[in-house]
C-alpha cells in the first residue's frame, strides 16, 4: 500500500501535499464544531422541555458527542468492537470486502505498475 501513496501524490509539490493536510485538518476541526453546536441546539431544544432537563453548554455537548461515538459511535467506537474476529460487525465485514484487494496493490505495482501506467497515458495521447 505504501506505493498507492506515492502514486497517487506523483507530481505533487510539497506546499500542495500540506496545503491537502492543512485543508483536512480545518475541515475535520469544522465538523466536530458543527456537531457539536448541533447537539446543544437540539439537547436544549427538547430536552428541557420534554423531560424538565437543564440546558447544556458547547462544551457539555461536545463531551456528548465524543461519549457517544466512544459507546455507540459505529464503525470506529469501542462498542462496536467484538471479541473475536468470527463475530466481525457489519461495519468490519463491509470494511474489509472493500479494501480486501488493495493487498495486492504492492505487488501489482512493483510488478507491472509504472509500465501499465504508462501504456495507459500513452492510449489516452493516442487518442487525443
Amino acid at each position: 500500500m505504501s506505493h498507492f501513496f506515492k502514486h497517487k501524490l506523483r507530481g505533487k509539490s510539497p506546499g500542495a501535499i500540506a496545503g491537502m493536510i492543512i485543508f483536512g485538518a480545518i475541515t475535520i476541526t469544522g465538523l466536530a464544531i458543527l456537531f457539536a453546536f448541533v447537539i446543544m441546539w437540539l439537547w436544549n431544544w427538547l430536552m428541557p422541555e420534554l423531560f424538565h432537563l437543564a440546558t447544556i453548554t458547547f462544551w457539555q455537548a461536545a463531551g456528548i458527542f465524543i461519549l457517544s461515538k466512544i459507546l455507540i459511535g459505529g464503525c470506529n467506537g469501542f462498542g462496536s468492537k467484538s471479541e473475536s474476529s468470527s463475530n466481525d460487525s457489519e461495519c468490519e465485514k463491509e470494511f474489509k470486502s472493500k479494501f480486501s484487494k488493495w493487498k495486492y496493490y504492492d505487488q501489482f505495482w512493483k510488478e507491472e505498475g509504472n509500465e501499465a501506467y504508462e501504456a495507459y497515458v500513452s492510449r489516452i495521447k493516442d487518442h487525443d
